[in-house]
């Protein structure tokens, strides 16, 4: 009997064992369905949230007003053939430039239609107005002789830009003046200023191109007289030659010494000889047409120096210009077979 109630005990105690140590692995298995089950849930509500988020930006961005772009402005100003316009723009332009001259070209109101022989500008400043009164007694024609002047081709204008304060007495004392003698050609973009004077050039040779249809430009300092008929003589021989670059033909040396008088800040431009390249002298000096052109299309890329006619040397380098040297336009005291003198 004691055998099998020994039995019957280690029986009990195996059987217990099992139960006792599932009990753990039950209680891990329920948590681990909880976990999965929360996991589960995030996923599933990360996706609704996804879901909602995405259809409320397409609900937005369809109410939201379109931002347009450059070609809706474009198409709203009527400008969707501007790209097209500039290409023909660019076209012409560079037909312009290899033909030396600006394709329909208006004339200045007051001048003729027919082509002048010549466009003289006589350089001056604000404080030169007993020099040019003195010019209109002498070498210049003024009032009925001036317009008689013009009717035979040939313009000649006092040239000077406007004060750096715009506007000022210095300004308004020219307009007084030209309203009076109508013998000026104002520069509006040119400030009148000795520092400024080599970009005189570019405005003037624009200008004049831009204003009046003529044969020559000519450029002339305010320290000079001028045979007027022996210049017209010179040029109504010459007329109808192009790239005719024509003056007193000089290479000066460069003056690299700052403070002196005509000092060159560029000096090391002009190579170990120091010496400038062949220009015509800057007293008086003569374009033809398709030159004076040239500076006109191309201004605003043109190179200046410290001297108004080393600048226009210097442009003329890169041209097939005739470069015409004549000692006539040599201004000088002395008179005989010159066609200025100094003043």
């Amino acid at each position: 009997m004691e055998s099998i109630t020994t039995t019957t005990k280690s029986e009990r105690r195996w059987r217990s064992k099992p139960l006792q140590s599932s009990k753990p692995s039950l209680v891990m298995a329920f948590f681990s369905c909880l976990a999965w089950l929360y996991v589960a849930g995030r996923l599933w509500q990360d996706a609704e949230n996804r879901t909602l988020l995405s259809s409320l930006l397409k609900m937005n961005s369809a109410q939201r007003p379109k931002v347009p772009t450059v070609e809706d402005k474009l198409a709203d100003l009527g400008c969707k053939d501007l790209e097209r316009r500039i290409v023909e723009a660019e076209m012409e332009l560079t037909l312009a430039k290899s033909q030396g001259y600006l394709k329909n070209q208006l004339q200045h109101s007051g001048s003729s239609d027919r082509k002048l022989l010549a466009v003289i500008g006589v350089y001056t400043g604000f404080g030169s107005r007993l020099k040019r009164n003195m010019f209109r007694g002498s070498w210049m024609p003024r009032g009925d002789a001036l317009k008689r002047l013009e009717e035979r081709g040939v313009m000649i204008r006092f040239v000077i830009g406007r004060s750096a304060n715009r506007g000022d007495s210095l300004d308004r004392h020219i307009d007084y003046e030209n309203i009076s003698t109508k013998d000026f050609l104002i520069l509006e973009g040119h400030e009148e200023a000795e520092e400024e004077l080599p970009k005189k050039a570019k405005f003037f040779f624009s200008t004049a191109a831009q204003n009046w249809d003529a044969e020559f430009y000519v450029k002339v300092d305010d320290n000079i007289n001028l045979d007027l008929e022996g210049l017209i003589g010179i040029l109504e021989r010459r007329r109808g030659q192009d790239s005719a670059y024509i003056g007193c033909m000089k290479s000066g040396d460069v003056i690299t010494e700052e403070g002196k008088q005509w000092y060159e800040s560029e000096w090391w431009k002009f190579g170990d000889e120091k010496s400038y390249f062949r220009h015509a002298a800057g007293a008086l000096l003569i374009l033809s047409k398709n030159l004076a052109q040239y500076i006109n299309i191309n201004s605003a890329s043109l190179k200046t120096y410290a001297h108004d006619d080393i600048s226009v040397g210097s442009w003329m380098m890169g041209l097939q210009a005739t470069y015409i040297d004549d000692n006539r336009f040599c201004c000088s005291s002395i008179k005989q077979d010159k066609v200025c003198s100094l003043a």
